[in-house]
């Protein structure tokens, strides 16, 4: 009965990928025909990669709803539970109870980050294009801490219930004076490697991680504070970024008035 369920439930999931798809199709092909004029090259090709590309979303959002949105839900919930948060001596319970929660946070966006495909690929391009001056994997890991930084930061709002646009006044502020001294040709790759962290791995758990915690929390609403965190996600790794372009290029600042023997 269950694997019925499972299969009718793809069934529908599927449907409504193909109608989701349905535009890009039909945009595609309107442009090739009556704009361009001309037969689409390897119509064979494109047809079976568009089939492989409904198929994994498909299978995709089957996968967020069976798995990364419930694991993100039922983690927070048992981090916040009481065997986790310890009370304090007069029976209360303050931020600094909740630092599972925390560290959970910091690796959970640490690691989704890090096995972003987006992010990789950004990675592998920024390499190519600087000639290898920009490794690939000390991108990574740099935006990877910023995402980390950010998902912990975001947590410690949801249990304190702040405000979420004092994190984000600051951290556009800080965004627009680090601009104002970065490397100007490196500004732009800081800002795309902010996008990228919030793709398909992170997103999901991200949310659920939000909501699942916000529902558990005493005094939070999900509404209010279960969103926001996939913001902090964009903004810390733009910061780390572009922290790290400025530390690379004052290094090579001062090699150059003090160069070693």
């Amino acid at each position: 009965m269950k694997s019925i369920n499972l299969v009718i439930e793809f069934g529908s999931i599927l449907l409504d990928t193909i109608r989701d798809v349905a535009p890009i199709l039909m945009l595609i092909a309107f442009y090739q025909i009556l704009v361009i004029k001309k037969p689409i090259p390897n119509l064979r090709n494109v047809f079976l990669g568009f089939v492989f590309v409904i198929l994994g979303l498909a299978f995709f959002l089957m996968g967020l709803e069976k798995a990364l949105f419930p694991i993100g839900k039922i983690m927070a919930f048992q981090l916040s539970s009481p065997e986790f948060v310890k009370p304090d001596l007069d029976g209360k319970i303050f931020w600094g109870s909740y630092y599972w929660i925390y560290i959970f946070s910091a690796l959970v966006g640490f690691s989704t980050t890090l096995a972003e495909p987006a992010l990789k690929a950004v990675a592998i391009k920024a390499n190519t294009i600087s000639g290898g001056s920009l490794n690939e994997w000390t991108l990574r890991l740099t935006v990877a801490f910023g995402a980390g930084t950010a998902l912990a930061l975001g947590t410690f709002r949801i249990v304190t219930g702040t405000p979420l646009y004092y994190y984000l006044i600051v951290s556009y502020l800080i965004v627009i004076v680090q601009t104002i001294f970065a490397p100007k040709s490196m500004v732009a790759l800081a800002y795309d490697s902010g996008g990228v962290t919030t793709s398909t791995v992170t997103v999901p758990i991200v949310a659920a991680l939000g909501i699942g915690l916000s529902s558990s929390v005493e005094g939070s609403n999900p509404a209010l504070d279960g969103f926001g965190l996939i913001a902090l996600v964009c903004m810390f790794p733009i910061i780390t970024v572009l922290g790290y372009l400025q530390l690379i290029e004052l290094i090579k600042k001062r090699f150059k008035k003090h160069p070693t023997p």
